[in-house]
């Protein structure tokens, strides 16, 4: 059970300091402007996922407890 809060906690402090670094996920969108028979137009669009500050927050300091609180092997 230790391993895998453990890995849990790591995977959201990682997500935590990320969403707080870029505040987003930006990716491109390929959209068809035009399409007449055999001629096209595509053109490519960035669009951003916003991320609230306060996610991050949420997701580091529950991947704190998580490594804080898991059970000691001794």
């Amino acid at each position: 059970m230790k391993a895998w809060s453990t890995v849990v906690g790591i995977l959201l402090i990682v997500l935590g300091v990320i969403a707080l670094a870029y505040g987003g996920i930006t990716y491109t969108r390929e959209k068809t402007v035009i399409d007449l028979g055999p001629i096209e137009a595509r053109a490519e669009q960035r669009e951003t996922i916003p991320l609230p500050p306060v996610l991050g927050v949420l997701a580091l300091v529950g991947g704190v407890v998580l490594l804080v609180k898991s059970p000691r092997q001794g």
